[in-house]
């Protein structure tokens, strides 16, 4: 049974990171007779870098829904993992994907949506709402008999990935803090992005009569890290981590705002998106977690915070150790 997969979004971290381990996994690589990478920077490094592996790297040019749906069947896919872009128009161009897929006849549909979107009201969190607009449209085609698409859907909802940390890396290597708009009472449980992927894989090599294994198939799998963190606890993760102080800072919404766009490459949406998480968590609506799917589907455990600190411990550590206590 030939399994080709064609990724959305390539050039983003999410998109990127499960095509390289679908591409090196031996795991993945054995179940996964090819990868197409689709890409609105198609001469992007990280496209670059997946074609090295062995990737097909095809450029996403968004506005025509014929000429989407006939790009996508010549990629030959009959798997796509549909990751919303980074970009302004993002509800846009993920419903014309979605749209095409479904043209094209593409069978096996894996959809990347947002822990916490059923809980965002429209008004508050626009951004993250339109992610419950975008699922609608992906199921809605599970009772369309006249398109394979939908036969054999998976909906994964990742929470805040703990990488969105890493834009406040300078603030944690001059001041020895992590300055975040949380306010101090409630919590949210990061999850790692490798974590992320590692679920993705799985669902996208897994296999079953129908498409998809049947583990995995018609779920909606909500995927957050493993512990609840208010902004003290995170900072005394990065401390265990790192063998130094770190400190949270709780901050306004619109110091957090000037944070992310003087320290991110990210676009005005992308940064939308991330305050409208924090607004979830002042709101209390974040306190969870969600770690079945991720033991079901991987048979592992999601990574803790300290560990992810270790990761990333060049990132955060901070320049030179500060004197405590009369040391």
């Amino acid at each position: 049974m030939s399994r080709n997969v064609c990724i959305t979004a390539v050039d983003g971290n999410t998109g990127f990171l499960i095509a390289e381990l679908i591409l090196t996994d031996q795991t993945f690589k054995k179940e996964i007779d090819s990868v197409t990478g689709l890409s609105l920077k198609p001469n992007d490094a990280r496209c670059k870098e997946l074609s090295n592996l062995g990737a097909q790297i095809v450029a996403h040019k968004p506005g025509k829904l014929k000429e989407m749906a006939q790009v996508l069947q010549q990629t030959g896919a009959d798997t796509i993992c549909l990751i919303p872009p980074a970009h302004e128009e993002k509800f846009e161009i993920t419903v014309e994907l979605i749209n095409a897929a479904k043209k094209a006849g593409i069978p096996n549909v894996c959809f990347l949506s947002s822990a916490g979107c059923d809980l965002a009201e429209k008004e508050k969190q626009p951004r993250l709402r339109e992610f419950i607009e975008l699922e609608a449209l992906v199921m809605a085609a599970k009772g369309d008999a006249s398109t394979a698409t939908g036969h054999s859907p998976v909906v994964i909802r990742p929470g805040f990935y703990a990488e969105n940390l890493l834009l406040y890396a300078p603030q944690a290597q001059e001041e020895g803090v992590l300055p975040l708009p949380i306010g101090k009472d409630h919590k949210f449980p990061p999850i790692a992005l490798g974590d992320v992927a590692q679920v993705v894989a799985h669902v996208l090599a897994g296999k079953g009569k129908h498409g998809f294994s049947d583990k995995h198939r018609g779920q909606l799998m909500v995927l957050t890290g493993p512990m609840l963190a208010a902004g003290d606890e995170l900072a005394t993760a990065a401390s265990q981590a790192l063998g130094v102080e770190m400190k949270f800072e709780d901050i306004s919404e619109a110091e957090a705002k000037k944070v992310l766009r003087a320290q991110s490459d990210n676009d005005e949406s992308e940064i939308q998106y991330l305050l409208e998480y924090y607004s979830l968590v002042r709101e209390g609506k974040t306190n969870y977690i969600s770690t079945t799917a991720f033991h079901d589907v991987t048979g592992s455990h999601p990574q803790e915070p300290v560990d992810f600190f270790k990761t990333y411990k060049d990132e955060f550590q901070p320049k030179k150790k500060r004197k405590t206590n009369g040391r």
